[in-house]
């Protein structure tokens, strides 16, 4: 691969969709450059509610293309599609989180209606999303966040066999102006998991009241409370432990979605950090000239190209996915908890660089640096997330079977069984093919040799010195376990899409000497964690690399970076 890794506007041709997704995404891109770098800050700066970027996806029909599946499908093309839908993710975050925060939580909202066998609930949402509403997802609460044990939703029977809804929701992005909202809440005359309902409300009814939006942002992130809701039969979208179920499995659908537009900001943002350093001058050299300032830029520029290899790579894992193959549950979170952590070190490593001036109002990258932080923290915190991947880390480590190998999926077909997911339970069943030799194909390159060496190590942690009962209750510890594996994880992708696309070794081999050096941090850590046994702390010490060194590489790299001085700059 000798062509640009970066998404560039002004060069953008997705050949590998089909006609109506690239004009879809081209217009999208059109829209956001006609209006202008000017207009694009000023509605970042004024919250300015995103009316016009709604009437334009409507007009285009892009979410009733894009997030119809094709068994409710009213139009041409219409079809469930993550290829396409990580597609559209990475434009929308290029140009603003809260343009793909408007489209993540329609998302979002739909996942309970695609997942119901309500054909009426379906009927209804396909007809609101061909007339360009937008949808809602209203799962957390004030006192309780995103803990369905505990919700205060309660629905009341009526008598006539339907239900008056009482309670409120908190965080729910599109409340402000959803023509349907998936709602969770629980029966009063059902105790325990049966009593669970999920159904359909409609933010204009009189009985949904807008309390207010609870962020200062274009975002509109609301409090609603619904009073005396009428709950019809035809609203109901599941009961009992179905319901508990939707919940989650609309969470694995959205939570994927954080990561590529994590990457279009930092795209974006570093357009501008490259132009902008390349062209300074700081006691008669350009800024670039320093070794700090392209060691910096360098690991910002090949961080950015893991995230993307990884998360292209889990596409292909998501949409191959079905009963009996169920690996997307690793790297579903995976995507959701190291991609967007790894896109804030990339802003930090070039907010390093540029000081000042990620602070001036008329750049993209002030927002930048303020939306980036919000990524791991949306459907479930890191912490979360990384309890989640360990659930996985002995049966990917060390008992792999032979399963069958993924392509690269980018065909246009319709990825029903995210809506047919089933029981949100039994991770620690999940099996998954050999990691190993996505190492051993580049066994050649010196910082991938290096790497292997810590990620066998780590296999001898888990068979040796693996945490007993006791310490398995330290999640503290366990935490740092987890960044560990989850580095195994982001290098083994790394490398299957790397040989899927035949990626420059040189940045592959800069790639991993930062990986190197993130695993060796971690061990530091965890050789400090205060329930560390003493074997786990020789372990540590005996896990820390030094990366292999190479100067000729990282001036190859360097040359890569300081290309995109110039590359692209939005107008005004």
């Amino acid at each position: 691969m000798t062509g640009p890794l970066l998404f560039n506007p002004r060069t953008y041709d997705p050949a590998h969709f089909d006609a109506e997704t690239r004009r879809l995404l081209r217009a999208t891109i059109d829209w956001f450059e006609d209006r202008g770098k000017r207009r694009l800050i000023e509605d970042y700066r004024t919250r300015a509610w995103l009316g016009d970027f709604l009437a334009f996806a409507a007009k285009e029909r892009l979410f009733a293309t894009f997030l119809t599946p094709a068994s409710a499908a009213t139009g041409e093309d219409q079809r469930w599609d993550t290829a396409r839908i990580a597609a559209l993710n990475e434009i929308l975050g290029f140009y603003g989180l809260d343009y793909w925060y408007a489209w993540q939580v329609t998302i979002l909202g739909l996942g309970p209606v695609w997942q119901s066998e309500n054909a009426a609930a379906r009927g209804r949402a396909a007809g609101l999303l061909s007339e360009g509403e937008v949808f809602a997802f209203g799962l957390s609460e004030k006192a309780h966040g995103a803990d369905i044990y505990s919700t205060d939703m309660l629905l009341e029977p009526d008598g006539d066999g339907g239900f008056l809804a009482r309670g409120s929701k908190y965080y729910i992005g599109n409340g402000n102006a959803a023509g349907l909202v998936s709602v969770f809440g629980r029966r009063t005359d059902v105790d325990g998991p049966d009593g669970y309902v999920f159904f359909a409300a409609d933010s204009r009814h009189p009985a949904y009241h807008l309390v207010k939006n609870v962020v200062d942002s274009s975002k509109y992130v609301s409090e609603f409370r619904l009073e005396d809701y009428p709950v019809a039969a035809e609203d109901v979208l599941h009961t009992g432990r179905a319901a508990f179920d939707a919940a989650l499995n609309t969470v694995n659908v959205g939570k994927f979605n954080l990561c590529t537009a994590s990457i279009g900001i930092c795209e974006h943002a570093m357009y501008e950090a490259v132009t902008h350093a390349h062209n300074r001058v700081l006691y008669g050299r350009p800024v670039t000239a320093f070794p700090h300032v392209r060691r910096e830029l360098s690991e910002a520029y090949v961080r950015l190209v893991g995230m993307k290899l990884f998360s292209d790579r889990a596409v292909d894992y998501f949409r191959s996915a079905g009963p009996d193959d169920r690996r997307y549950l690793l790297f579903n979170p995976m995507t959701k908890m190291k991609v967007t952590t790894e896109g804030e070190k990339v802003v930090d490593l070039m907010w390093d660089v540029i000081a000042a001036k990620g602070f001036e109002k008329d750049n993209y990258f002030s927002q930048a640096a303020v939306e980036i932080r919000g990524l791991p923290k949306l459907e479930g915190t890191v912490h979360v997330n990384l309890a989640l991947i360990l659930k996985f880390m002995r049966n990917h480590l060390l008992d792999p079977i032979d399963a069958p190998a993924v392509p690269t999926r980018l065909d246009a077909a319709d990825d029903a069984f995210l809506f047919r997911q089933g029981p949100a339970r039994g991770l620690g069943s999940v099996r998954f093919h050999d990691w190993r030799p996505a190492y051993d194909a580049y066994a050649a390159v010196p910082n991938v040799a290096r790497f292997r060496e810590q990620a066998d190590a780590l296999c001898e942690f888990v068979t040796s010195v693996a945490p007993d009962e006791e310490q398995s209750r330290d999640l503290d510890f366990l935490l740092s376990v987890g960044q560990l594996f989850a580095l195994v994880v982001h290098g083994q992708l790394i490398l299957e899409q790397a040989r899927l696309t035949d990626l420059d070794t040189p940045v592959l081999d800069e790639l991993f000497a930062v990986l190197v050096r993130d695993f060796s941090g971690h061990c530091v850590e965890l050789h400090g964690k205060d329930s560390a046994t003493a074997r786990q702390q020789d372990w540590a010490l005996g896990a820390i690399r030094r990366p292999v060194v190479d100067e000729a590489r990282s001036a190859e790299v360097w040359g890569r970076v300081e290309a995109l001085s110039g590359a692209y700059e939005m107008a005004q």
